[in-house]
């Protein structure tokens, strides 16, 4: 199931995903430290191509690696079984290793990028919380599709000390981006690196960012690089997974209120304005538009009770809510509720405040 909901950063493309299981938080930074045992090690091992499957494992009998070199590394190229968009693929290590953003990781990025001009490659981010749902495997995630957020504009040029050569600036984004261009990408993979070793132990209390606690890391990035106008241009998505009591889950994560749409970790793919939402919602919506044209009492329904003060709030902003206008109504309010999931992830929030404390990080570098 999919839409597209207009919003002040341009237009998000929402979808439910009727294949893929929604997936807990706290199981994905669980299985980040679990031994790993069995065969296939993980779903994008390479031992996966033509696995017969198992009762906790997919069958992947008409499933085809394509070899790629990159960064001089054997790595395989593949589609991805859950299609997210168009020529959506996955790029991985030939080799189970788990997750890690440093310096080779642009290299690897542009290496492809170089090869296939074509298409975007990104990488989810190397932490839980802000990570993927797999971060046992070394991967990037690619393909032929232009998302919202490399369509939004640079709303803030900057100039980089010891890189004035290269173009950068604040994307107009609900999340922290920094996008930076130049033909040259050696230019680029060295200011990237810049950037990455900076904000890994960046802090500034007065925007809540901390790089560690108790020793534990939580500054990282999301990297997403393209070919654009015979440049090379890489995004790099700040990102930060530090919990608190009041949000345990995440303070740079869907907050609470938002859970009953979607709870999950904000990857790659959400973060470049794509919505991958829990199948679950399927019914739960379909079941949630006859409740409200009959009038029924949504607190009192077990499977419905968690939507009720939400819709209770959407609501009473329309005055035409019927048959004709339901749909429409829940649409736009699902994509409303993930331009809130994506500024609930955005570290540098959007008001005075967050925009001060971002350019203070850039000119820190």
């Amino acid at each position: 199931m999919k839409w597209v909901t207009p919003t002040k950063y341009g237009d998000l493309d929402i979808t439910i995903n009727l294949s893929k299981p929604e997936k807990d938080p706290k199981a994905i930074a669980a299985a980040r430290t679990m031994k790993q045992s069995g065969y296939p090690k993980c779903l994008l091992c390479r031992q996966n191509e033509g696995y017969a499957g198992r009762v906790n494992h997919p069958a992947r009998e008409n499933h085809r690696i394509i070899p790629v070199t990159i960064n001089d590394c054997q790595w395989g190229f593949q589609y991805s079984p859950y299609v997210y968009y168009n020529e959506h693929c996955i790029v991985f290590c030939g080799e189970h290793v788990p997750m890690k953003i440093e310096r080779s990781t642009f290299v690897k990025l542009f290496d492809f990028v170089s090869q296939f001009p074509h298409y975007f490659l990104g990488s989810n981010a190397d932490l839980p919380i802000v990570g993927g749902s797999i971060l046992t495997h070394d991967h990037f995630q690619g393909g032929h599709y232009e998302f919202a957020m490399e369509k939004a504009p640079v709303e803030t040029p900057v100039t980089i000390a010891g890189f004035e050569d290269v173009e950068a600036g604040i994307v107009k984004w609900p999340m922290s981006v920094i996008r930076i261009r130049h033909k040259d990408r050696e230019r680029l993979t060295d200011l990237a690196d810049h950037i990455l070793l900076a904000w890994r132990g960046y802090t500034d209390e007065s925007c809540f960012v901390f790089a560690e606690t108790d020793g534990e890391p939580h500054n990282t990035i999301t990297p997403i690089a393209r070919m654009h106008d015979g440049l090379f241009e890489l995004d790099l998505v700040l990102r930060n997974n530090i919990t608190t009591k009041e949000h345990p889950l995440g303070v740079y994560h869907p907050h609470e209120n938002l859970h009953h749409i979607k709870k999950e970790n904000i990857g790659l793919i959400e973060v470049m304005g794509l919505a991958v939402l829990p199948s679950r919602l399927k019914n739960e919506l379909a079941e949630l538009k006859e409740a409200i044209l009959s009038g029924r009492n949504l607190r009192d329904d077990e499977v419905l009770s968690k939507h009720a003060d939400w819709a209770e709030e959407f609501l009473s902003r329309y005055d035409a809510v019927n048959e004709e206008t339901i749909e429409e109504i829940l649409h736009a309010e699902v994509g409303s509720v993930f331009e809130q999931v994506l500024e609930d992830a955005g570290v540098y929030k959007r008001n005075e405040a967050g925009k001060e404390g971002f350019l203070r990080f850039i000119a820190s570098l």
